[in-house]
């Protein structure tokens, strides 16, 4: 009875039944019978190795692989449209990818229901660039992957300023002026907020801003907000707005 007993503790130990531990490599106990938290994670392939294998299609891109264009500031400054996603790769090496959201959408065909990954992706250097994308395919991964490839397609440079009138203290921590964008029926309105406030919103709005690189606003999102992707798109057409609005003078200035 004895050893019947040992031999069944030690299987239970190692499937890890009831909130057990199993041994990882190492001989290490983990938890075991639960999920991992945190949810899906992308593997991220070097970039090296894709900007190696790039074939230029657009005459920006050629400019950028020859060498010949490189700041992306000054491309989104004129204005220029960006088509291929190597070109920020290869101009903003640190920007950093978010996933928002991950669902499922379905349509009815002849053969009956189709269903397709949807994801909502946010990229940032936490330097002024952000972009957001959305993307659709069969599977998680690839959905992840045509998202982050629009994401950065739709690469706007967003500037800083001091326009609380309770700070003044010049530094670029906030945005100069207030700006509102909308997207469906969710309306964002971001306002300078004085050094120290943080990011004031919703969590769409937080992580969207923090890949901006703002550090200071003021937010107030009204309409159906927990529509994930219309939230993310508003303050992403808050931000362009103030990207395309004219100054006399430059924003640095603010």
């Amino acid at each position: 009875m004895s050893g019947t007993n040992t031999s069944q503790n030690s299987n239970r130990g190692s499937r890890g039944q009831g909130g057990g531990f199993r041994k990882g490599p190492g001989g290490q106990k983990r938890p075991g019978g639960f999920r991992r938290q945190g949810g899906f994670r992308r593997r991220e392939e070097p970039k090296t190795d894709m900007l190696a294998l790039w074939v230029p299609k657009t005459d920006l891109g050629r400019k950028v692989a020859n060498g010949q264009v490189t700041n992306i500031d000054e491309v989104l400054l004129r204005g220029e449209k960006i088509l291929e996603p190597e070109i920020i790769d290869k101009l903003l090496p640190e920007l950093h990818d978010e996933l928002l959201k991950l669902g499922t959408t379905q349509r009815t065909t002849d053969s009956g229901r189709k269903m397709k990954f949807r994801a909502v992706v946010v990229v940032g250097d936490g330097h002024g660039h952000v972009g957001i994308g959305s993307g659709k395919s069969d599977e998680a991964r690839p959905a992840i992957e045509n998202a982050v490839k629009t994401a950065k397609r739709n690469i706007i440079l967003v500037p800083f300023g001091c326009g609380s009138w309770e700070c003044g203290c010049g530094t670029k921590h906030s945005l100069p002026v207030e700006v509102t964008g909308k997207c469906g029926s969710v309306k964002v309105t971001l306002r300078p907020a004085p050094r120290g406030v943080g990011i004031v919103g919703n969590s769409i709005v937080k992580k969207v801003l923090a890949k901006a690189g703002l550090n200071d606003i003021w937010s107030t999102a009204k309409g159906h907000t927990s529509t994930k992707y219309n939230t993310a798109i508003a303050v992403y057409d808050a931000l362009k707005r103030l990207s395309n609005m004219q100054s006399h003078r430059d924003w640095s200035e603010e």
